[in-house]
């Protein structure tokens, strides 16, 4: 068997493991895909873009977080934190007002960084557009290693704050010893040279920060290939994750004004719920749905500038 190529884990993919396995060891996922029409909702989006000035681009993908923050105030449950002590049976659930997305995003080396996009909730789309323009730019000055390692220490010290000093020690032993696998920060003039860069020109650690709740475009990715999002990992403490796909055209059962049932050709869009069953249950999930299906079949109320 030959081998092509042997890549170590940069910080990033550290972090993504270190998130991954607490997600999968720790919390029991219930996964359960929706898939509203939006047929009606998507024409008369087209219809609302001609009448934006032309500086002013507002994209599908904004419309429909700002439908899914709408949801999550009928389903505040879905935006909440969760700790929780198994060996006490022992857990606290927080929810919270603010709805703070935490949102990956594609670097321009390719790369994924997921951005804590606060507030959401309280935006309206011409406020939720000029935040992505503003947090794409401050992505292009950011550099990823940097961020992450300050993620990375800050957490360390926190640990090290509750007492987890075995967990602490091995991860400053992973970062520093060997040189194949050691995480290396900026130093000298390069160092100073990213630090003279405002923090309100560039991602910090106060950006990276878990949000209440993690929204996933998956379906930018994926458009011309059809296909659902079966799972999601939903990041400690957050309660829940919300996976978009594509757009696809599929064909439905649909009633006339007579009650009869007919074919119809329809825009579905696939979206993946996922959730902690130690903090919720479907019933804490079906006012979010109702919610979305209110504001799909009348996008007027949604689409104000």
């Amino acid at each position: 068997m030959r081998v092509i190529d042997i890549v170590r884990f940069n910080i990033q993919r550290k972090i993504v493991a270190s998130q991954t396995v607490a997600s999968w060891q720790n919390i029991p996922h219930v996964s359960y895909i929706f898939e509203p029409d939006v047929t009606d909702f998507i024409e008369k989006y087209n219809e609302f873009k001609k009448t934006l000035p032309e500086d002013l681009h507002i994209t599908l993908n904004t419309v429909i977080v700002k439908a899914i923050t709408e949801g999550l105030k009928a389903a505040p449950k879905m935006n909440a934190h969760l700790h929780y002590e198994p060996k006490l049976v022992r857990g606290k659930f927080t929810t919270y007002d603010n709805i703070d997305v935490s949102m990956p995003w594609i670097l321009p080396n390719g790369e994924m960084m997921t951005i804590n996009m606060r507030d959401m909730g309280n935006r309206s789309l011409t406020n939720i557009t000029n935040y992505m323009k503003k947090t794409q730019a401050r992505l292009e000055k950011t550099n990823l290693q940097e961020a992450m390692y300050q993620v990375s220490l800050d957490n360390t010290l926190q640990n090290l704050q509750k007492g987890r000093f075995v967990q602490s020690i091995a991860r400053l032993i992973g970062s520093k010893t060997q040189k194949r696998h050691r995480v290396s920060p900026l130093k000298g003039d390069e160092k100073k040279a990213y630090d003279m860069i405002p923090d309100s020109e560039k991602i910090t650690k106060h950006n990276l920060e878990p949000g209440t709740i993690t929204i996933s475009n998956v379906g930018a990715l994926t458009r011309g290939n059809p296909g659902k999002i079966a799972m999601l990992m939903i990041i400690p403490p957050q309660v829940c994750a919300i996976g978009l796909g594509a757009v696809t055209k599929t064909p439905i059962v649909a009633q006339d004004e007579n009650g009869k049932d007919y074919i119809k050709i329809a825009q579905i869009l696939p979206m993946n719920i996922c959730f902690d069953h130690r903090a919720m249950d479907f019933g804490d999930i079906k006012p979010f749905m109702d919610r979305l299906r209110e504001i799909f079949d009348n996008p007027e109320t949604l689409l104000v500038p």
